[in-house]
This record gives C-alpha cells, sequence and structure tokens, in this order.
C-alpha cells in the first residue's frame, strides 16, 4: 500500500503540528518551573529580610540585658534572661564578634576613635564599645571599636579640606567631615 499524495502531505501536516504544540508545551512547562523556583527563592529572600529586621530592632535589648549584668548584681532571674537570650539567639544563627586585639576592618568595624602608635604596623581594635552581630554571613550590626595603629596617610594637595567642596563631589551632598587627631 503506497500513500496517495493528499493523505501523505495531510499527515505530515499533523506531526508538524503535534511538534509544534508539544514544543509550546515544553517552553510554557520551563517557565512555570522557572516562576515556581523564582518565587520560592523570593519568599526565601523575604523571609531572611524580615528576620534580620527583627533581628536587628532586638539589639538594643541584648545590649541592656549585657549591661544590666555587667553592672548590676547577677540574680536568678536577671542571668536566667541573659542565658535564654543568648541561647535563643544563637539558635538562630546570631553570633557577636569583636574582641580587643582583632585586627581592624573597616567592613566589620566602625571605629569611633583612634590612637596613633608610630612603630605600629596595622589598625587593631584597642577596646570593644559595643560587640558586633552577625546573622549567618550578613552582617547585623558593626562593632564599635577603638583602634590603635599607624597614623593615616597624610592628606595630598587634590584631597579637599573639611567643609570644602570638592567639584566632582555631586551638588546635593553635604561634604563628609574629616577628624584629625
Amino acid at each position: 500500500m503506497t500513500r496517495s499524495g493528499p493523505q501523505s502531505t495531510e499527515l505530515e501536516q499533523l506531526r508538524r503540528l503535534i511538534q509544534e504544540r508539544t514544543a509550546d508545551l515544553q517552553r510554557i512547562k520551563a517557565e512555570y518551573d522557572n516562576y515556581r523556583k523564582r518565587v520560592r527563592r523570593d519568599r526565601l529572600a523575604v523571609r531572611e529580610i524580615a528576620v534580620a529586621n527583627v533581628l536587628k530592632a532586638l539589639l538594643p535589648v541584648l545590649d541592656a540585658v549585657d549591661r544590666a549584668c555587667a553592672n548590676e548584681p547577677l540574680t536568678p532571674g536577671l542571668r536566667d534572661i541573659a542565658d535564654s537570650l543568648q541561647e535563643q539567639l544563637g539558635s538562630l544563627g546570631v553570633t557577636s564578634f569583636g574582641e580587643v586585639g582583632d585586627r581592624f576592618d573597616p567592613a566589620c568595624h566602625d571605629a569611633l576613635t583612634h590612637h596613633v602608635v608610630p612603630d605600629a604596623d596595622q589598625l587593631v581594635c584597642s577596646a570593644v564599645l559595643r560587640p558586633g552581630y552577625r546573622l549567618g554571613e550578613s552582617l547585623l550590626r558593626p562593632a564599635a571599636v577603638e583602634v590603635t595603629g599607624p597614623a593615616p596617610p597624610s592628606r595630598s594637595a587634590s584631597t579637599p579640606e573639611c567643609g570644602v567642596r570638592d567639584a566632582s563631589a555631586p551638588a546635593g551632598k553635604p561634604p563628609l567631615p574629616v577628624s584629625r587627631s
């Protein structure tokens, strides 16, 4: 049996139509899978941001409890509150950082004072005024520290003085203050 001309072309058209519809369905399925993955990723990101915001709001409470433990006689109730707060924050992945002797890192430390030591070769945290906190790898709050180390590099003639706007600086922003020790 041989196929006749009109039946053969009709069969070929149907096969081509099936292939087109199959390709369309595969494309739509891939788009839907990507959409589901994107929504899942966005939900996780929103959750992480919400958790970080709640934890940032609790950091002053943690500071107050730490100050109370350092300056007040430790009652069993105060000790229980401090331990419970530390345990719960630790279970969420919150870690504190900032120790005397740590190398100064401007990405995670706020230097509030700088004590110049001429023979020092690097900046070191000489006092921790307020600990910093991380949630996993993200920074919740930088540590406030006093820094000891070499003098900052001398200012060049191209660096503007305090209150003098550089011509390349944006017009709407005030100049950054320059502290001199």
